[in-house]
């Protein structure tokens, strides 16, 4: 495609962020040019589990867009065509309390998430093995939430980018945000030339503190690396995302070190996906032995026959993480007509849906389905002193 071109809206990242930015954008009447420089799904989104998840997150802003998204992601999926194209499977999740103490504060947030609106389902120790026939023996107890759902992320992401009929530009490099003598917007300078637009929306993940700076709208976007550990395909052993309860702990930590709680669950294709790690390391990709073995052993506490089954691979990504743990969306008043969805931790695929139907709000000027304050991208003070970790191209 030639440039310099024209449009109404740049999305800068096709991972899945930005990919359900351009739907709902494209949705809403704007002609949309995605741009990355990368591949599709090419960032944090290609080293993701795919999970829409409700368990994981406390009462307050964030929960209420994973139940936003969560109904959008169930729209998008009644329809079979794309309920097949992104493996949309509503799995349920299933998180496991390892002693009475740690049942009683497990118990105590899913009466808090129930209040809110989550489907919570208390599971006793006698019956933990019906649900989950392989699990250990001697665990306290289990809350089941019938929400949780995944999809195959990469194919998701793609297939969202087709149904929106954007133009998706990739190998294409951002080097700047173009600013009129007023300060609006008018759209980005890239590699191969300029794409025109009075709206640009940052959907570049774990780069997208860079795009703000772009901007000269700092936003404090750091990465936390992670790996995943995947096993050869086995029958389905395990019938939901199932993980210990001190994951949501570690989630929501401020943390620089490792930590790791495991997070097991079983796919359509055969393999187990083991998690989870979280380390701010900068864009450190090493190969961690060490990290991925406190994986592997997470994993057989929660499921012992793991311990005779061989992992085939391990994968790692960067999660772009934000200081307070909630995503940067919608207008950036330091620069009229950039906006950002950004920020989204290791949740990005679950908010996706609720994320591209606020921008596409914003957009337009509509009210918004959430309250947006929260998510106030210019919500951060004395970012212009950070030094954001490069990312280099893959």
């Amino acid at each position: 495609m030639t440039l310099p071109l024209t449009c109404d809206v740049v999305v800068v990242g096709a991972g899945m962020t930005g990919a359900a930015c351009a739907l709902y954008a494209a949705s809403a009447g704007f002609d949309v040019t995605v741009v990355d420089r990368g591949p599709v799904a090419g960032g944090t989104t290609g080293a993701g589990e795919g999970n829409l998840l409700v368990s994981d997150k406390e009462p307050g802003p964030e929960l209420d867009l994973a139940l936003l998204s969560l109904r959008l992601w169930a729209e998008l999926a009644a329809d079979p065509v794309v309920r097949d194209a992104v493996e949309y499977e509503e799995k349920g999740g299933v998180v496991v309390a390892a002693t009475p103490d740690g049942l009683a504060a497990l118990t105590s947030l899913a009466a808090g998430q129930a209040a809110a609106g989550i489907v919570t389902e208390a599971v006793g120790a006698g019956q933990l093995h019906d649900v989950e026939p392989h699990l250990a023996r001697g665990l306290a107890g289990a809350v089941r939430y019938p929400q949780d759902a995944q999809v195959m992320p990469a194919l998701a992401a793609a297939h969202l980018l087709r149904r929106s009929g954007a133009r998706v530009l990739t190998g294409v490099e951002v080097t700047a945000v173009l600013r009129a003598p007023d300060g609006r917007i008018r759209g980005v300078r890239t590699d191969r030339g300029e794409v025109h637009a009075p709206a640009v929306v940052n959907a570049a993940g774990t780069w997208g503190g860079e795009v703000a700076a772009l901007a000269g709208a700092p936003l404090p976007v750091m990465p936390r690396r992670g790996f995943v550990l995947v096993t050869e395909p086995l029958p389905r052993l395990i019938r939901h995302k199932v993980y210990a309860a001190d994951y949501v702990a570690d989630v929501a930590s401020d943390s620089a070190a490792l930590q790791t709680s495991p997070v097991v669950e079983g796919t359509a294709a055969g393999p187990v996906l083991i998690g989870a790690s979280r380390e701010r390391v900068g864009f450190d990709r090493t190969f961690s032995l060490p990290v991925v073995r406190a994986l592997a052993a997470g994993a057989t506490r929660l499921f012992p026959f793991l311990a005779d089954v061989h992992a085939m691979r391990a994968y790692t990504g960067f999660r772009p993480y934000l200081p307070d743990h909630l995503p940067a969306i919608g207008p950036d008043p330091r620069a009229p007509g950039l906006f950002h969805a950004c920020g989204h931790e290791g949740a990005g695929i679950g908010l996706a849906t609720g994320t591209g139907q606020l921008i596409a709000q914003a957009l337009r000027g509509d009210r918004p389905d959430l309250d947006p304050t929260p998510f106030r991208p210019d919500r951060f003070a004395d970012t212009e002193a950070l030094n954001f970790p490069r990312q280099e191209a893959s």
